[in-house]
């Protein structure tokens, strides 16, 4: 079996022509078919199947629920026969289920069918960027890692006016577009390498003697390898992971609609642009994380995504007009831009290979955790104190991680210098 070797480039740029990253970057662009892809049509799909808002709702709840508790299941299965037999049966799953969907003949085998697919999701979220951990080192990391948030969020921003655009058909008409998946699948049979030897071929040319590790010791030993991997460092980062994704799904995506509409009095169409401006924020941050890496560290790096993020929930709180709560989301986006693919690299740095994926798998729970809870509490917090004070209230509480973050990162070095982890 071809392994591609490791590849490490000191001036953070990104190897567009590698196939290991087109597939990458190909079945991340998939990703946002799930959720930003369908949210435009779940009225009209409460309309033809008579839900509650509540009902229709679970079909993004039920999404990101099944990907908590399956993504660390799915990195270890991945850490055990390889990211290439995890990849492929889900990007086939995936765009199956969808277009399943398009059939679905009631509510209930619809939100079935959207539960598999939070199962192939968690399996893409995973594989992909595990992948890049296994092919890419250093700065060149970060590099494709924010390439590979970057089309993230590219996707993030185009598919909400493509999914409108569909459901202005049928309420079904969105689903078509999960058709992409099988393409991607063939392309990723075709061009991908396996990146990790499986423990069984590892042993292929060597004697075997009856004193070697049987199936259950084998598991038992990738068990207490995982768990030592859980340090405190570790614990951070899958903190920030969640914290992260809880305050975009909170304050961004849930809080700040309503805030606009209640405070400015403008409608969908202008709220849908101001959520793109996150998007493009982002875009612009992740592209320039590899370079970005060359002068700061992981570490340095989150903490400025921090940095960000407090500054734009205290703009959007202090803000006179709609103008200045676009350039707080813009700013918004950009943290994410920084953050996200930092720590990716940082996870990555910190664990051998044998383990990357489970772990990978644990920081995807705690990312998919944050969006399914950040709305449940902002939501909850917003019938108290009000939309416009919880951003302030945020805000201040970033600030405060943003300061612990930057307090213990102080001293790390740039990736270009050492090769370690935050």
């Amino acid at each position: 079996m071809n392994i591609p070797a490791f590849r490490r480039s000191e001036d953070g740029s990104v190897p567009w022509q590698n196939p290991t990253v087109q597939v990458v970057l190909a079945s991340t662009l998939l990703a946002p078919l799930g959720v930003p892809l369908v949210a435009p049509a779940l009225p009209v799909i409460r309309d033809v199947f008579v839900l509650t808002d509540a009902e229709a709702s679970l079909l993004v709840s039920a999404y990101f629920l099944v990907g908590i508790v399956v993504s660390p299941f799915v990195g270890l299965l991945a850490d055990r026969i390889g990211r290439k037999r995890v990849l492929i049966p889900a990007l086939l799953v995936f765009s199956v289920a969808g277009l399943a969907c398009y059939f679905a003949p009631n509510y209930l085998v619809l939100l079935g069918l959207r539960a598999i697919q939070g199962t192939a999701a968690a399996a893409l979220f995973v594989t992909t960027v595990t992948v890049i951990g296994d092919v890419f080192e250093g700065v060149q990391r970060n590099a494709v890692l924010g390439a590979n948030i970057a089309i993230l969020s590219l996707g993030a921003a185009i598919f909400p006016v493509l999914g409108g655009a569909l459901a202005t058909v049928a309420w079904n008409t969105p689903f078509i577009a999960y058709a992409f998946g099988f393409p991607v699948a063939l392309f990723a049979y075709v061009a991908l390498d396996e990146t990790v030897k499986k423990p069984s071929e590892a042993s292929d040319d060597a004697p075997v003697s009856d004193d070697s590790p049987g199936e259950g010791e084998q598991s038992s030993g990738y068990l207490k390898g995982a768990i030592s991997a859980l340090t405190i460092g570790m614990g951070a980062l899958l903190t920030t992971a969640f914290l992260t994704e809880f305050f975009l799904f909170g304050a961004l995506v849930t809080a700040l609609p309503f805030l606009l509409t209640a405070v400015y009095g403008v409608g969908p169409l202008y709220i849908g642009l101001v959520l793109m401006v996150a998007e493009a924020g982002a875009i612009g941050a992740a592209s320039a994380n590899g370079r970005l890496a060359r002068i700061f560290s992981n570490g340095r790096i989150i903490t400025l995504g921090f940095v960000c993020y407090a500054l734009a929930l205290a703009g959007v709180f202090v803000a006179p007009s709609p103008t200045l709560v676009i350039a707080s989301v813009l700013l918004f986006g950009a943290g994410l831009g920084l953050s996200m693919p930092a720590v990716d690299a940082a996870v990555s740095n910190r664990v051998t290979q044998e383990y990357r994926a489970g772990l990978l798998g644990l920081r995807n729970s705690t990312t998919f955790l944050g969006r399914a809870t950040g709305p449940i509490v902002f939501a909850a917090a917003a019938t108290a104190v009000g939309y416009r004070p919880l951003m302030g209230i945020a805000a201040v509480a970033l600030a405060g991680v943003a300061l612990v973050a930057a307090m213990t990162t102080r001293g790390t070095v740039p990736l270009q210098e050492a090769q370690t982890g935050v």
